[in-house]
């Protein structure tokens, strides 16, 4: 479904008991959590209902409208997507799927790096996008544990990118706990959380070098250099990680080897062309 997240939503689905299935489970995303949810959902049989903001992306929407979902909508600058969805699993008994904040979607997510390093060997670094953290928690353990069969393992820097309107996990690391912050407005639409994942940010402190950010004029550059150089389609969020590289700001990476996550491809062709075309 053209993003990470359904490693996460399947690895979730599978650990699932008959019972739960069969009450059906529910999920709160902007989209790629929203399709990862219901392909998984439609794969194992079992009914999912979305809770997505209005203002989602049309090209996500109607994925996870296709893989079968029931979509229940809120808006995203008055309403708390977390509680409609908790709301809404407890009056139908069903097993609510968090993005990320959860040991399973956690673990399926590593995956991801787990497949990197054995493709290409060993790593100095691996740069990652990070909204939530589930995707930069994942590749650090995965990158870190004795899965990886790579003596050097655990010396691996793990680096996250986040928006700048959408410094978050940068702040709440620097403080050192859990920083709340308002909706970013940002086109990286898969990155607008405002708060770290209370499991995340603990692996976050244990196991990341440093989470930097690169603003969304960066983040077109990036999708632009993916399109004319390498012939990949990224949205904004998947752009994160490769934007921070071409613009430097992760140090000490000069003639290292590195590993880039490109974690999403779900945009529209008229907003992509829209936004690889500004200067």
């Amino acid at each position: 479904m053209g993003a990470f997240k359904f490693r996460g939503a399947y690895n979730f689905l599978a650990q699932l008991s008959p019972e739960d299935r069969a009450r059906g489970v529910v999920a709160f995303s902007s989209g790629n959590h929203a399709q990862g949810v219901a392909l998984a959902a439609r794969l194992f049989g079992v009914h999912a209902t979305i809770v997505m903001p209005t203002d989602a992306p049309a090209v996500k929407l109607a994925a996870t409208r296709e893989y079968g979902a029931e979509i229940v909508f809120y808006e995203r600058e008055t309403s708390h997507r977390e509680e409609i969805a908790r709301a809404v699993a407890r009056d139908r008994g069903a097993t609510l799927v968090p993005p990320f904040d959860d040991p399973r979607i956690v673990a399926g997510a590593g995956t991801v790096a787990l497949e990197l390093l054995e493709d290409a060997g060993p790593l100095d670094a691996i740069v990652v996008p990070v909204g939530g953290g589930g995707l930069m928690s994942g590749t650090a353990i995965a990158a870190h544990g004795p899965s990886t069969g790579l003596a050097q393992a655990s010396t691996i820097a793990i680096y996250g990118v986040e928006p700048k309107a959408g410094d978050d996990f940068a702040q709440s690391l620097a403080r050192g706990e859990r920083v709340t912050t308002a909706v970013p407005k940002t086109i990286a639409d898969g990155l607008q959380t405002t708060s770290p994942g209370e499991i995340t940010f603990a692996i976050a402190r244990e196991h990341v070098r440093a989470v930097v950010t690169v603003s969304d004029g960066e983040l077109r550059d990036a999708m632009r250099f993916a399109f004319e150089r390498m012939k990949l389609v990224i949205e904004p969020s998947g752009a994160a990680a490769l934007a921070a590289l071409l613009n430097g700001r992760v140090e000490g990476l000069g003639g290292k080897r590195v590993g880039v996550v490109i974690s999403g491809g779900n945009i529209d062709a008229r907003r992509y062309a829209s936004l690889i075309a500004e200067p």
